[in-house]
């Protein structure tokens, strides 16, 4: 019987012919990563009991980007705290002002088909998109990686999720993961190794891609990962020289579950307050009136977000009762906007184009919510006080329709404005 992509790649990390699911495996880490919330100041005395040292520092980033940039003295100190330690550690990839870490690892090279990518953030499997066996781990765990460049894993059962068809207009990779966490559900994948594939995934962008692995731990999924194409090497390779050996999935290997979507049908969709599960195409809520919309964090902040949402807003102007917040994904995309002159468009529509962070998702700063305001936002989730006053209510959309809503005042269609 064959084996998936995620066996292949656990197998070596293991150092065995084979594993199978179930199996308990010690796995070599490629890349290990944390973030100045659960980082040092969690894991550094646990860290002192096992020798203080880490195991490669070629392997181990460590970013700033949720309290970036600080707003209170508390986060301040965080940061501080973070950074010291890192310097006093050699830590070679410091990442202060680079934007969410999952984005930045992407760019500069750190995620390779074929590896194991080990982070203490939930939205690890990001990673996933260009073929490499990327999950998430608690502190404690990171202080034990560090010291020996290991991680104790379950090999997860794999659901095996394609997509057919083409995305009609007004359609993003956004909708893809929200019509599959709101078929799924928010805990129907849960330690399972989510890969995604057919037609529909093989047309989409890396930054498309990007969006679905990013969003697999909604479903409760160890990971979400796609078979490496000609599209992934070329990606990656120009970002690294490091060598590079892409695994696949055999044709008879074995899934748990196996779940099938047809691009052609989709439209576009809208998971409401507070799971993100509670999906609705948005022709059902466009009378819910907003205060704001995000277009942005480590979930819809990447280029191709933005070049969809500027085409909808160019030589526009938002709504009077609208704010929108403008977060790049990352300082590369940023630059990308400016050299496009994208934030000419936003600033135009009245919009305001901050910094990358991810503050306002994560709740921490940048545009939290008061009690009874509504956004629509291109983040992750949506969970009661997610973003701010658990009084708020967030609804998750694509960029496109983030955007068409800042335009209407309301929660709309995006294909109205295209």
């Amino acid at each position: 019987m064959g084996k998936t992509i995620t066996e292949k790649i656990l197998a070596k990390a293991a150092n065995r012919d084979e594993v199978k699911p179930g199996d308990l495996i010690w796995a070599d880490i490629d890349v290990l990563f944390t973030h100045e919330t659960v980082g040092p100041r969690v894991f550094a005395q646990s860290l002192k009991e096992l020798g203080d040292k880490i195991w490669d520092l070629d392997k181990f980033a460590v970013f700033i980007d949720h309290y970036n940039l600080p707003s209170t003295i508390r986060h301040a100190e965080v940061i501080k705290f973070t950074v010291d330690w890192a310097k006093s550690h050699n830590v070679q990839h410091l990442y202060r002002l680079s934007g969410p870490e999952h984005q930045v690892l992407i760019e500069e090279g750190f995620i390779r088909p074929g590896t194991v990518v080990i982070g203490t953030d939930s939205h690890t499997p990001t990673g996933g998109a260009l073929g490499a066996f990327s999950s998430g781990i608690g502190s404690t765990d990171c202080a034990f990686a560090l010291a020996t460049g290991k991680v104790w894993l379950r090999v997860p059962l794999s659901f095996k999720i394609g997509w057919d068809g083409r995305l009609p207009k007004g359609v993003m990779a956004k909708d893809m993961a929200l019509k599959m966490i709101g078929t799924i559900g928010h805990g129907g994948a849960t330690y399972k190794a989510c890969e995604f594939t057919g037609p529909l995934i093989e047309d989409l962008s890396i930054d498309g891609r990007i969006t679905l692995s990013n969003m697999a731990v909604e479903m409760g999924a160890k990971s979400g990962i796609i078979n490496p194409d000609a599209k992934t090497m070329k990606y990656v390779k120009e970002r690294t020289d490091k060598p590079i050996t892409p695994v696949q999935s055999d044709e008879d290997a074995e899934y748990e579950k196996e779940y099938y979507f047809e691009g052609d049908d989709l439209e576009p969709l809208v998971a409401v307050p507070h799971n993100v599960d509670k999906v609705k195409p948005v022709t059902e809520v466009e009378d819910v009136k907003i205060d704001s919309i995000l277009i942005g964090t480590c979930t819809g902040g990447r280029y191709e977000d933005m070049e969809a949402a500027a085409r909808i807003l160019r030589g526009k102007k938002i709504h009077s009762d609208v704010y929108a917040i403008i977060m790049p994904a990352s300082w590369q995309v940023y630059r990308e906007m400016m050299r496009k002159d994208l934030i000419t468009v936003f600033l135009d529509a009245g919009c305001e184009v901050t910094h990358p962070s991810c503050g306002p998702c994560a709740g921490h700063l940048g545009g939290i919510l008061a009690a009874s305001e509504v956004r629509v936002s291109a983040q992750n989730r949506n969970f009661q006080g997610r973003s701010g006053s658990s009084e708020s209510q967030i609804y998750l959309a694509s960029p496109l329709t983030c955007a068409a809503s800042a335009l209407a005042g309301n929660i709309a269609d995006p294909r109205k404005y295209l």
